[in-house]
C-alpha cells in the first residue's frame, strides 16, 4: 500500500513561490494502475518526479508499506514520454541498467527471457537507440523498467509521442506484461481514452496548482470494445466535465461510435 499525506511542491520565485501541488492525499492499493488526469500544468509529472526521488523538496509524506519513500531501497521504475534510453549505451545494456545499480544477478534468466520474448525485442539487444523506431525504443523502456521487478512503476505519458497505431499496440502490450506480474503503477496521461483504458482507478487533478478533484472506480477497465460501450460515454462525460472540456466534445465522441 502507497499512502499520500498532505504532499505539497512549491517552485522558488524570484519574488515568491509557486505553489504546484496543494495537500494531495490519496492510498493507493496494491498491485492496482491509477490513471492520473488532468489540464497541463497541473503538476501531474511534478508529482511523478517526487515519488521518482529526482524532486526531492517538497513537504508532507511517502511511504510504501509503511516505510518512507526511497529509491534506494525501494525498487521504482521510471517510463518518460522520451523513452529515457541513453543513446551511447546498447540496448542490452540500457535494459540492465536498472539491475545493474540494484546489484541483482546480471544474467538473462528464464524470466528476463520472457520479458524480452513477449516486447519482441530479444533479437535488438546489440542495437542503439538511434537504430530503433520509436515504438521499438518504447518497448526497450517498459523492458528496463519490468526486468526491475519494481515495487511502483511511474509513467509520464510513456505513449504520447507514438502514432496512433503503435500507441494502441503498446497501450495493450503494456497491459498484457503487466497482468502478468500486477505491478502498482500510476500512469499520467493527458488522454481521456488512455485514462479509462487502462486505468483501475482515474484519480481527476484540479488546474494549478495540483490538487485531487476526485479518485473514480473504472467500470471501463479490461473492457473490450471500449468505444462502443456505454459505461465508456458516461465515464467519458463524467471525467470531461470533471476537467472543463467542452460536452459538445463528449458529443461528438458518442456520435463517432
Amino acid at each position: 500500500m502507497i499512502e499520500i499525506k498532505d504532499l505539497t511542491v512549491k517552485y522558488p520565485g524570484k519574488n515568491e513561490a509557486t505553489l504546484v501541488l496543494d495537500r494531495l492525499n490519496i492510498t493507493i492499493a496494491t498491485g492496482d494502475i491509477y490513471t492520473f488526469i488532468g489540464p497541463s500544468g497541473c503538476g501531474k509529472s511534478t508529482f511523478l518526479y517526487v515519488l521518482a526521488g529526482i524532486l526531492k523538496d517538497f513537504s508532507g509524506t511517502i511511504s510504501i508499506d509503511g516505510q518512507d519513500i526511497d529509491p534506494k531501497t525501494q525498487r521504482i521504475g521510471l517510463i518518460l514520454q522520451n523513452y529515457g534510453l541513453l543513446p551511447w549505451k546498447t540496448v542490452h545494456q540500457n535494459i540492465m541498467l536498472g539491475i545493474k545499480i540494484k546489484k541483482d544477478p546480471p544474467e538473462l534468466d528464464e524470466y528476463k527471457v520472457y520479458i524480452l520474448n513477449q516486447l519482441g525485442i530479444d533479437d535488438l539487444l546489440d542495437r542503439y537507440p538511434k537504430e530503433l523506431s520509436g515504438g521499438q525504443q518504447q518497448r526497450v523502456a517498459i523492458a528496463r523498467a519490468f526486468l526491475l521487478n519494481p515495487d511502483l512503476l511511474l509513467m509520464d505519458e510513456p505513449f504520447s509521442a507514438l502514432d496512433a497505431i503503435t500507441r494502441e499496440e503498446m497501450q495493450e502490450l503494456f497491459l498484457n506484461i503487466w497482468k502478468q506480474n500486477s505491478v502498482t503503477t500510476f500512469f499520467i496521461t493527458h488522454s481521456v481514452d488512455e485514462a479509462l483504458y487502462l486505468g483501475s482507478k482515474i484519480v481527476v487533478f484540479s488546474p494549478s496548482p495540483g490538487r485531487i478533484l476526485e479518485v473514480l472506480d473504472n467500470p471501463c477497465f479490461k473492457l473490450d470494445n471500449l468505444r462502443f460501450r456505454d459505461e465508456y460515454y458516461a465515464m467519458s462525460t463524467k471525467l470531461r466535465n470533471l476537467m472543463g472540456l467542452s460536452r459538445d466534445r463528449v458529443k461528438d465522441d458518442k456520435s463517432a461510435r
